[in-house]
């Protein structure tokens, strides 16, 4: 074995991964062989490589608690204004790289481990991903919490502790089939449970009037215990929190009333109570109306609103009489992220009105002042709707309270807009037809100052179309924050080739200021830069080559193009119009086999609703065609289609470094931002996309001519559906797409069942609301132009590299300080906290104080 760095390449990297030094090494290999023994009580003759994992996971954790204790003892004394970042999805991938990163340890963790014999990267490889989020949603989640720690926010992140989260994936015969993801059965060395802070949530029950007021009574109650995830800044000492409830049933449950006698049964009941955090909803872009889902939604922010207000009282303790709340927006912000959790704003309300005695004006302006909402998608199926007969039987209060908030939002549209009861129909929180619902996103708007888009042409359209009503009212409410990703996992720790070269070449402080990548520019016509640039991604395609190697038994040609299109199944997302390229490349390959023919490996991967039917048909025919595609010899090593099998966290981390061209081609006014796309600009790759979501920012912070722009626009797309769409037109007048569609249709890629993709063809030809054919003929062009630049490798790293220099906007570090400022009325801080090791005495404090405020 190796020793991991060479001494030049030590003196190279000491900056970003962490000063080595000896006593470090000797320390951390201590703390190693004492968790071995202690905690996992094991000797190095029977420890398992997944021993030597937990080892190493409690050594690093062990540097994490006294950063930990010490940023809550701070914020305690000093109370500064919090942010609460309520999310369903917390997609957090592994935690152990990420936070040797972030406390500079990666450089002697990896010595210690290399000098104790073991190979850091098999012990990496054994972590299983926290897969508690479904895609984009969740994983914005979690590199905002990254950035808010880097950015020394007083912020936390409250979720639930799913017990399973998004299923494995197997494909099976070109199928997929989904696996539970027992994702703690080993334990999770990262949490630390909180018991003694567990909370009641209650449900069901009935609501008595009395002259105190509303009372909501013979409730279900189940409790909600919270585990604790620290969130550690990049290299400043603050570590935040993740908190995350699990459901947990009373010791009552069952056993105090009519039960006559059943205390077996009654004791396995409590399972019914404990299900609500037992697996993560796997839909994305979809509302499934399941009660399960209700209870989780409610369950979350029930247990998370008494948790800030606890917070909030103990700030207040020096105060004699009753709490004021007059102060509460001063010092607590909450951001909702989408309409799920969006039951916080009733419930904020249930408490201030019927437990604190609040007047409901009062009430109202202070709920108003304290939340801010995120809109995420305008896919009519994705928007929550909630029956008003399920909320009447879960949560009776709540309904009322709805009712209430919907009356006095009315009677201000009513005032400004006499007789308009088409307007006063669409503005209603209270959907009418076809069976009285609650539209969540109404809801969020009304009890929120702040409603933002996740890109600027999202929020457009948010503004001038989904939500127009709403942003004539009240334009200052609507606001834009383009999405952004985090520059630590995203860029040094998958790809710390590329990160080295770049703090060699402009020093590392981009790494917490992404915008200084600009200085990159001047290195577009260095050739020894260009020829680095280069061969780092060449060593990042050897590598993943490797892995695909290994796990998919195929021979990769390493001279092809690494043609990538990873992201969940969906329709809008279009991954068949990429299947139509592929399959047009192979027509050509077989029309003509002595053409001169740019290599391809076209890896395709993401996971499908499991409901989602049309989802698992595009996985089934992307793997038929692969199987036609990869057999044939007349293709040989010209075009090879791979379907990477459970796309996730950790293997994004795997793939995106190795890419050169990133598919982002969703029919514009889809896909409301994207953040793949950022990670593959990030790494070096060229994307080919429509102009949708960052798309259309990030051509304009590169320039268009630095990117494969194609297709229909916004506007094209509004035109076409004013028109109609006749997918026949096109189908008729491209012989290609004619060619490709009918072996689709006729059995040539399912031999055995020649109708088996005739939903896929009869969608493509009936009702294809994302107007795939529209688009062919520009991606095939639009292709043509990728695989004319790849033949000049030199103009193709050239155009990598303006890219990577235009990819600053796109750190969350810039969108988080964007909310801070506009949104949370809070200022992010480059101060650092003193580490544990220093003395933590009041003059410190003192100190950080005076600088703070």
């Amino acid at each position: 074995m190796a020793s991991p760095l060479t001494d030049l390449e030590k003196r190279k990297q000491i900056s970003i991964r962490g000063i080595v030094g000896v006593e470090n090494v000797a320390e951390l290999k201590k703390g190693f062989n004492r968790h071995l023994h202690f905690t996992l009580v094991k000797d190095r003759n029977v420890a398992t490589p997944r021993d030597y994992y937990f080892a190493l996971a409690h050594t690093v954790r062990d540097h994490l608690v006294g950063r930990w204790i010490r940023t809550q003892q701070f914020y305690y004394e000093t109370d500064p204004k919090r942010v609460y970042y309520l999310s369903l999805e917390f997609y957090m991938g592994r935690t152990l790289q990420n936070t040797m990163i972030n406390l500079g340890l990666q450089n002697a963790c990896d010595e210690a481990i290399y000098q104790l014999g073991l190979d850091m990267e098999d012990l990496e490889e054994m972590e299983e991903d926290a897969g508690l989020g479904n895609g984009g949603l969740g994983r914005l989640a979690a590199c905002f919490l990254d950035s808010m720690a880097t950015l020394g926010l007083a912020a936390y992140g409250y979720g639930i502790r799913y017990e399973y989260g998004i299923f494995n994936q197997k494909i099976k015969e070109g199928w997929q089939v989904e696996e539970a993801d027992d994702w703690l059965r080993h334990g999770n060395p990262w949490e630390k449970a909180r018991p003694e802070y567990m909370l009641p949530v209650h449900f069901y029950g009935r609501v008595e009037e009395s002259k105190e007021g509303a009372r909501w009574v013979d409730t279900q109650v189940v409790l909600a215990m919270p585990y604790d995830t620290p969130i550690p800044g990049y290299m400043n000492n603050t570590v935040n929190t993740m908190r995350l409830w699990s459901a947990r049933a009373p010791n009552d449950f069952n056993l105090k009333d009519f039960n006559v006698g059943d205390y077996i049964q009654a004791v396995l009941d409590r399972n019914l109570a404990e299900n609500i955090s037992r697996v993560l909803y796997p839909n994305d872009n979809f509302f499934e109306g399941k009660e399960l889902r209700l209870k989780q939604e409610y369950f979350v922010v029930a247990a998370t609103l008494q948790d800030i207000i606890r917070r909030f009282k103990i700030s207040k303790k020096g105060s004699t009489g009753p709490v004021s709340f007059d102060s509460f927006p001063e010092k607590v912000a909450i951001q909702l992220n989408d309409t799920h959790p969006a039951m916080a704003i009733p419930e904020l309300m249930r408490v201030f009105v019927d437990v604190e005695k609040l007047d409901w004006d009062t009430a109202w302006a202070i709920t108003k002042r304290t939340f801010a909402y995120t809109n995420h998608t305008v896919l009519p199926e994705a928007l929550e709707r909630w029956p008003v007969g399920l909320l009447e039987t879960l949560l009776p209060r709540h309904l009322q309270i709805i009712y209430r908030i919907n009356q006095g939002h009315l009677d201000g549209i009513r005032a400004l807009f006499p007789g308009d009861l088409e307007r006063i129909r669409r503005m209603s929180l209270i959907e009418e037809d076809g069976g009285k619902r609650v539209n969540m996103a109404h809801l969020c708007i009304v009890g929120s100052h702040a409603v933002n888009g996740v890109a600027e042409i999202h929020s457009n359209i948010i503004k001038n179309d989904v939500f127009r009503d709403f942003s004539e009212l009240e334009p200052d409410k609507f606001q834009n924050k383009t999405n952004g990703i985090t520059p630590r996992r995203w860029l040094l720790l998958c790809n710390p080739g590329l990160a080295e070269l770049i703090a060699e070449a402009i020093g590392e402080e981009y790494v917490k200021d992404l915008s200084q990548l600009q200085k990159l520019n001047e290195l577009v016509n260095d050739d020894a830069f260009i020829r680095d640039v280069s061969k780092v991604k060449q060593d990042n395609k050897v590598k993943f080559s490797q892995y695909l190697e290994k796990e998919y038994k195929v021979n990769i040609n390493l001279s092809s193009m690494f043609d990538v299109h990873v992201k969940r199944i969906h329709e809008y997302k279009r991954q068949l119009l990429n299947c139509l390229h592929i399959i047009t490349m192979y027509n050509r390959i077989k029309k003509n086999p002595k053409a001169l023919f740019v290599p391809r490996t076209v890896i395709i991967g993401g996971k499908a609703a499991p409901g989602y039917h049309m989802a698992k048909k595009i996985i089934k025919l992307i793997t038929a065609v692969g199987h036609v595609v990869n057999k044939d010899p007349v293709v040989g090593s010209k075009l090879k289609v791979i379907y990477l099998e459970n796309y996730r966290v950790s293997l994004a981390e795997k793939v995106i470094p190795a890419t050169d061209l990133s598919e982002q081609i969703s029919t514009a006014g889809t896909e409301a931002s994207g953040t793949g796309n950022m990670k593959f600009m990030l790494n070096g790759a060229l994307t080919i996309g429509t102009m949708d979501g960052a798309n259309v920012e990030m051509a304009e912070e590169a320039g268009e001519e630095n990117m494969f722009i194609f297709g229909m626009r916004v506007e094209d797309v509004a035109e076409m559906d004013v028109q109609g769409y006749d997918a026949m037109t096109y189908y008729n007048n491209i012989p290609e797409l004619k060619q490709a569609v009918d072996q689709i249709q006729g059995g040539f890629f399912s031999p055995k069942q020649p109708e088996l993709f005739k939903d896929v063809t009869n969608m493509l030809f009936n009702h294809d609301r994302f107007k795939v054919f529209a688009d062919y003929e520009g991606y095939i062009k639009c292709q043509e132009k990728v695989s004319q630049l790849y033949q000049n490798p030199k103009e193709w790293t050239q155009m990598a590299i303006k890219n990577i220099a235009a990819s600053g906007k796109f750190s969350s570090d810039r969108t988080i300080t964007d909310y801070a400022t506009e949104v949370w009325g809070v200022e992010p801080t480059d101060l650092k906290i003193p580490p544990p090791n220093e003395p933590h005495n009041n003059k410190a404090v003192t100190t950080l104080l005076l600088v703070n405020s």
